[in-house]
């Protein structure tokens, strides 16, 4: 089978550009930001080795139009094309998937994500797709599904329930038939190391705000957070269950990246990275096969999850950057999130991060609709007294979104707090949930956040932290990303 993987063209010029792939938060910036999307680009490469004929189309990435991108379709003529698909998007999916079938004949679509897990039958009543896979593991789903239509195709029998792994919604002679709720049995240290060529890594290697040294690609030492319960997280309805491969998996997949693309930077987006004997065994397994002298490692980290003896090892293994969920000021917020954290943890965490040489990145919501306007503010004091005081290297803001299939979503219908039930509302450009102050101060909050960044006492942090030229380059970048996210949050 001919199979296009692909991000269509989602662009709006007054909105910016969609941060889509593999991302948990939506956003559009105005300084494109771009996420090597690991779990597709798996699924690409499990059906190459398949014997499947497989294209990589991220015209998001690449800037390709759309006129453009429907001319790619018509010339391949594939039999199937897929989508990563997300609540403030899907909307611009249907319309797409409708437009293709009326231009592209035989051609069938799948949609996968967080949005269609948690409301499956809903695009097929809106649109003409064919297949919706749920659950996390749409890589295996995805070669599962291609490989039946294969098989298929030479045959006359009529698609069954019984052919398909459990979690795959498809739509036949009129009627929408699934084949129940998927599992996570499959087993990710047999799943194939990505074949980066094929889904052209570089496209992700520069214009992403985590990396200090470029070229930079993604790899997940597991699926996918091991807390796996905050309330406002949908991807918990992806990966109720937390699995990790194996540290020497791992350690053979990062020795193949070094050696075959010449990276300098990997950032691991498992939700949270493995802790315990895992990740000692990881760090000593870097530190032994000398890839601590090659590469800078970034991951997710929970806030008071680790002791300092393992900052320590990271440290000393190459990990650079730990993005940690603060989120909060407001201990009754961490609360309500079931973030299981105090704000002292906060504190705390960050500041032997520090010590022991690594930086941490926090990032922080705002407009939560319990939260008065001085609680937003305490939230917005903490992070900025972190950042200045040099306790967190790097922040990210933004708007509290209750994405369906998440907890915070049902707490939202049942209390009667959501604005809109338009999905097209929901891209973070202004608060969906009803607050008690204005949604003018909700952006304002964000916007403040990143004005931190110009504050005299941050700047000569900044620059007297400067030792090379990727230091430089680093700060050069992070500034044009920071003037970015400044317009991202102003008043529509």
């Amino acid at each position: 089978m001919k199979i296009i993987i692909s991000y269509p063209p989602l662009a709006d010029p007054q909105k910016g550009i969609p941060l889509l792939s593999q991302n948990r938060q939506f956003q559009y910036f105005k300084e494109p930001t771009y996420i090597y999307p690991v779990v597709p680009a798996t699924a690409a490469t499990m059906l190459k080795q398949a014997g499947h004929d497989v294209l990589w189309l991220d015209c998001i990435a690449e800037d390709i139009p759309y006129e453009k991108f429907i001319s790619i379709i018509k010339e391949e003529k594939p039999d199937l094309i897929a989508f990563e698909t997300k609540t403030p998007v899907v909307k611009q999916h249907w319309k797409i998937i409708d437009n293709i079938k009326c231009q592209v004949s035989g051609v069938r679509c799948v949609l996968f994500g967080d949005h269609v897990t948690a409301l499956p039958q809903e695009s097929f009543q809106n649109s003409q797709v064919d297949y919706v896979l749920t659950g996390g593991d749409y890589d295996f789903l995805l070669l599962n599904l291609c490989n039946v239509l294969e098989r298929l195709r030479v045959t006359s029998y009529e698609l069954r329930v019984t052919d398909l792994e459990p979690g795959i919604y498809y739509r036949q002679n009129g009627q929408i038939k699934n084949t129940g709720k998927f599992k996570l049995g499959h087993d990710l240290n047999c799943a194939p190391f990505i074949d980066r060529a094929l889904t052209k890594w570089q496209l992700y290697a520069y214009k992403n705000g985590n990396y200090k040294r470029t070229p930079g690609t993604y790899i997940m030492s597991a699926r996918d957070c091991w807390w796996g319960k905050c309330t406002f997280c949908s991807w918990p309805l992806l990966y109720p269950e937390f699995r990790l491969r194996q540290a020497s998996n791992v350690l053979d997949e990062i020795g193949k990246i070094i050696g075959e693309y010449r990276v300098r930077e990997i950032m691991d987006d498992s939700g949270t990275f493995p802790v315990g004997e895992w990740l000692r065994d990881f760090c000593q397994g870097m530190i032994k096969r000398g890839y601590h002298k090659k590469i800078y490692l970034d991951c997710n980290m929970r806030f008071g999850a680790i002791s300092p003896q393992d900052y320590k090892l990271m440290k000393n293994a190459g990990f650079r950057l730990l993005l940690f969920g603060l989120e909060s000021a407001n201990q009754t917020t961490l609360e309500r999130l079931n973030k299981n954290l105090k704000v002292e943890t906060i504190i705390e965490s960050c500041k032997l991060a520090r010590s022991c040489g690594l930086y941490p990145h926090i990032t922080i919501m705002f407009g939560y609709p319990w939260e008065t306007l001085e609680q937003a503010q305490k939230t917005l004091e903490l992070g900025s007294w972190l950042l200045k005081k040099g306790y967190a290297y790097t922040m990210q803001a933004t708007v509290v979104i209750p994405y369906p299939g998440s907890r915070l979503f049902e707490e939202c219908k049942k209390e009667g707090w959501l604005k809109s039930l338009d999905w097209d509302d929901y891209d973070m450009k202004q608060p969906i949930m009803q607050i008690p102050f204005s949604q003018e101060q909700v952006m304002e909050f964000a916007q403040a956040m990143y004005q931190v960044s110009f504050d005299p006492k941050f700047l000569l942090r900044k620059i007297f932290s400067l030792r090379d030229a990727d230091d430089l380059k680093y700060l050069l970048r992070a500034g044009k990303k920071v003037f970015g996210h400044i317009f991202d949050f102003r008043k529509q």
